[in-house]
C-alpha cells in the first residue's frame, strides 16, 4: 500500500528521510547533454544565439472555468488585477504560514482559462487547492517527461523553446517573414514560424531578452527545423543548449529555482496536504543535499521576500493563501537577502586536487558545470564563527570564469564581503546515491550583486530577478 507523506514523516525525522533520498540526481529529461559543448553553449547564450528546449523538464498544470481567476488569484501571492490577456506573470504560492512553495510561469489563455508551468511542488499544490475547494475550475495536468524513459515514447501537450542572444532578432525576423511585433516584458503576443502561428512571450534566461515559443508538441520537429533553417541562411552560428549548460544559466541571471517546498509543517490545511500527497511525490522523494544540517525542516525554507518576490505581491486582495503571515513577515529584520556568491578559485582547485591524490583525503566531486548533487541544496555560509545564511544553486559560468551559487543571507551582510562556504556533507557524507565518501573542507565565497551579469542586472532593472525585501 502507497504511503502518504504524512505517514512517512510519523515513522522517520524528515530531514534524515530527506538528506538520505535514493532518488539520485536531478535530470532535466529529453533533451541530450551537449549539442556542441557545454562551454561554447554557455557561450552563445552571450555572444550569438541558443535555443533552449524547455519542452520536457517542466509539469502544465491548466486551470479554466467561470472560477479560475478567482481560484488562481487565492492560491498565489500575485496582484491578479493587471492580469489581461496576452499577459503572463511569475506564480508564487506560499503556505498559511508564508512559507514559499514553488513558483510557475503563469499565462492566460482566454478569459476563464490559464496554464501554469513549471516545477513539481507548485503544480501538485494548485491541484490539491482545487480538489478540497469549492471553486467552479476544472483542472488538467501534463507531468514532466520521465527522467528514465527507458525507451518508452515520450508525448507532451506543448513543445516550448527560449530563443535568445544578440543575433536572435535575424532569426526571428528570418522565421517571422518580416519585422517581429514589440513585445513587452512578459508579455505574450503572436509571431510565424514558417506555416505555424505560434504564441511568444518576452523574456530572457541569462541576460540577454528573447522569445519562448510554444505550440502544439506534433510540430515541434517542424518549427525546430525552420529555426534552424533560418538560422543558417542568415548566416547565424546559433546553438542549441543541452541539459548540461541549460540549468547553469541561472546563476548569471539571479533565479533560485529550487527551493524546499515549506509544506513539512503545520496543521490543519498542511497535514490535510501531506495526506494528500504519496511517498512517490516529489515531495517526499526528493532530496536535500549540502553541509548545513538541522533537525528543524523549518531551517530550510525561505519566505517571498527573502527570494526577491515581495514587491509583486497583491495586498489589496480581499484574501490569499498566506496574506495574513506575510503582513507580519514584511519589513522584518530577520528576512535575510538574496546574494550570489563568487567562488574562490584556490579553494576550488584545492577540492579539484583532492581527487588526484590517492591515499589522502578527499573532499565532495565539484561535478562541471553543475555541482548540485540533490533536488534541493543547502550549503553552509559562516562569517566568523556565525553562520549568515546558505547557498542554495549553484553552476559554473564560462562566460565568467568562476563558480557561481545563488543563496541567502542576513540583513547585515554586504556586498564585497568575504565569507567561508562549508563545501561537503558531515560525516563522511550522507547515503544519497550522488554522494560518495568524503570530508569537508571550506571554500571562500564573496558577496556579490544579484544578478551576477552587468548584461542581466541592466535587462532585469524592473523584474523580481533584482528586486529585495
Amino acid at each position: 500500500m502507497v504511503k502518504s507523506l504524512e505517514q512517512v514523516m510519523q515513522e522517520t525525522n524528515i530531514v534524515d528521510h530527506l538528506r538520505n533520498s535514493k532518488i539520485g540526481m536531478y535530470i532535466y529529461p529529453g533533451v541530450a547533454p551537449e549539442f556542441t559543448n557545454w562551454r561554447s553553449e554557455q557561450n552563445a547564450w552571450r555572444d550569438s544565439v541558443v535555443v533552449y528546449d524547455q519542452s520536457h523538464h517542466m509539469d502544465e498544470v491548466t486551470v479554466e472555468g467561470p472560477d479560475a481567476a478567482a481560484f488562481l488569484s487565492h492560491v498565489g501571492i500575485n496582484d491578479f488585477g493587471n492580469f489581461d490577456m496576452g499577459r503572463a506573470k511569475h506564480f508564487v504560492p506560499v503556505t498559511p504560514a508564508g512559507h514559499v512553495i514553488g513558483d510557475h510561469i503563469i499565462f492566460r489563455l482566454d478569459d476563464n482559462k490559464y496554464v501554469t508551468v513549471g516545477r513539481a511542488p507548485t503544480s501538485n499544490w494548485i491541484m490539491f487547492q482545487a480538489a478540497i475547494g469549492k471553486w467552479n475550475v476544472k483542472v488538467s495536468y501534463d507531468p514532466r517527461s520521465d527522467s528514465r524513459p527507458d525507451g518508452k515514447a515520450i508525448y507532451r501537450t506543448h513543445y516550448r523553446f527560449q530563443i535568445q542572444g544578440p543575433d536572435a532578432d535575424k532569426i526571428f525576423e528570418k522565421i517571422n517573414g518580416g519585422p517581429v511585433p514589440e513585445i513587452k516584458f512578459f508579455h505574450v503576443d503572436t509571431i510565424n514560424i514558417g506555416t505555424r502561428k505560434v504564441q511568444a512571450l518576452r523574456h530572457g534566461m541569462a541576460g540577454a531578452p528573447g522569445l519562448e515559443i510554444w505550440g502544439p508538441y506534433a510540430d515541434k520537429h517542424y518549427i525546430q527545423t525552420t529555426i534552424q533553417q533560418a538560422a543558417r541562411e542568415v548566416g547565424v552560428e546559433m546553438h542549441f543548449v543541452g541539459s548540461r549548460a541549460y540549468s547553469t544559466n541561472t546563476v548569471e541571471s539571479g533565479w533560485i529555482p529550487s527551493p524546499l517546498p515549506g509544506i513539512y509543517t503545520g496543521d490543519g490545511m498542511m497535514k490535510e496536504y501531506r495526506e494528500w500527497l504519496t511517498e512517490n511525490h516529489y515531495e517526499a522523494a526528493g532530496s536535500i543535499g549540502g553541509s548545513f544540517v538541522s533537525d528543524n525542516i523549518e531551517d530550510y525554507y525561505v519566505n517571498p521576500f527573502e527570494l526577491g518576490y515581495g514587491f509583486y505581491i497583491g495586498w489589496k486582495k480581499d484574501d490569499f493563501i498566506g496574506k495574513d503571515a506575510l503582513t507580519k513577515m514584511k519589513g522584518s529584520e530577520s528576512n535575510r537577502k538574496k546574494v550570489t556568491f563568487e567562488w574562490n578559485a584556490e579553494d576550488v582547485m584545492k577540492v579539484i586536487a583532492s581527487s588526484f591524490a590517492p591515499g589522502e583525503k578527499n573532499y565532495k566531486w565539484i561535478d562541471f558545470p553543475q555541482p548540485n548533487y540533490a533536488s534541493s541544496t543547502a550549503d553552509m555560509v559562516k562569517q566568523g564563527d556565525k553562520m549568515v545564511g546558505m547557498s542554495m544553486f549553484n553552476g559554473y559560468s564560462f562566460n565568467e570564469r568562476c563558480l557561481l551559487s545563488l543563496g541567502v543571507v542576513d540583513q547585515s551582510v554586504e556586498v564585497g564581503d568575504v565569507l567561508e562556504m562549508t563545501w561537503g556533507e558531515p560525516d563522511g557524507g550522507s547515503k544519497k546515491t550522488s554522494v560518495e565518501p568524503h570530508e569537508q573542507t571550506t571554500i571562500r565565497v564573496r558577496v556579490s550583486p544579484t544578478p551576477y551579469s552587468t548584461e542581466a542586472r541592466e535587462s532585469y532593472a524592473d523584474s523580481w530577478r533584482t528586486k529585495g525585501s
